[in-house]
């Protein structure tokens, strides 16, 4: 069901990879809900995905860009403009890499050139992003733009590795420059962490499926799906949240609140 949120409202989406991506999910409620967007991606993660099957659905053009780029992101936001015809309502920034945890690497055996690339692509790329549409002034007042984080920036686990301090830097970056874009035009920066969700990226980190599993008997209402998230996503780009920034919120089901629930105690109280 549409309820119109997004009339006439512009704006840019990254990191649509395929069809279980969050990105994804946003695209398409974002165009039942009225907006006209770009689509972008690296032009490497455009190769790996279906990208140009979401833009038929849309009707979106595609703008590839490489987020770590600053020239890049100024064509982006440029050619951005002139396609939508005005200045940029939102910018959903999905974007996030690590070779270590592709590789394997534990994380007292980093790579540091591979650290510094996943600090570069899933973090420094929202400030690049902020920078860039605050030099051109191509977010329109009171804009809104949403990053997507996940609870290992607050807590430590295993074989998340290096990308723990990019979502912890990607919210840091989101607090400081939100302060700075609200000051200067009113424009809102918030991360949502989202429960661990079966996309192509998530599944490829290893133990995931048995953290799927212990995070949803750990929330009070099971682990947010691709979709809720996006739905929660669109309500954030909408003028229904005009008073949301600088906020890293967690859309879990609790999971981020909880310290162990019943049926965890359960579930050890059998192995005892």
């Amino acid at each position: 069901m549409s309820f119109g949120l997004l009339n006439g409202k512009r704006g840019i989406i990254s990191g649509a990879l395929d069809e279980n991506s969050i990105a994804w999910k946003v695209a398409l409620k974002a165009h039942e809900e009225g907006a006209s967007f770009t689509l972008t991606n690296a032009p490497i993660a455009m190769r790996m995905g279906a990208i140009k099957n979401l833009a038929e659905q849309c009707r979106a053009e595609i703008v590839p860009a490489d987020a770590t780029e600053t020239g890049e992101l100024e064509k982006l936001f440029t050619q951005s403009q002139e396609v939508l015809g005005g200045p940029i309502d939102f910018v959903l920034h999905s974007i996030g890499m690590s070779t270590n945890i592709r590789k394997g690497r534990e994380y007292g055996d980093m790579n540091y050139e591979w650290f510094l690339k996943s600090l570069d692509v899933s973090a420094l790329s929202l400030h690049k992003m902020l920078q860039t549409a605050e030099k051109l002034d191509a977010i329109a007042e009171g804009g809104s733009v949403v990053a997507l984080s996940y609870i290992a920036a607050q807590r430590s686990f295993p074989d998340y590795t290096d990308m723990a301090q990019a979502k912890a830097m990607l919210e840091s970056i989101a607090r400081s420059y939100g302060y700075r874009y609200g000051k200067k035009k009113g424009v809102r920066v918030n991360t949502v962490s989202q429960s661990p969700t079966k996309t192509t990226a998530g599944t490829g980190i290893s133990g995931f499926d048995a953290f799927f599993e212990y995070a949803n008997r750990m929330s009070p209402l099971g682990n947010a799906t691709a979709d809720e998230c996006a739905d929660y996503v669109i309500t954030l780009f909408s003028d229904l949240t005009k008073k949301v920034t600088m906020q890293n919120l967690f859309h879990d089901g609790g999971f981020s609140s909880v310290g162990i629930s019943a049926e965890i105690v359960e579930l050890l109280e059998k192995q005892v």
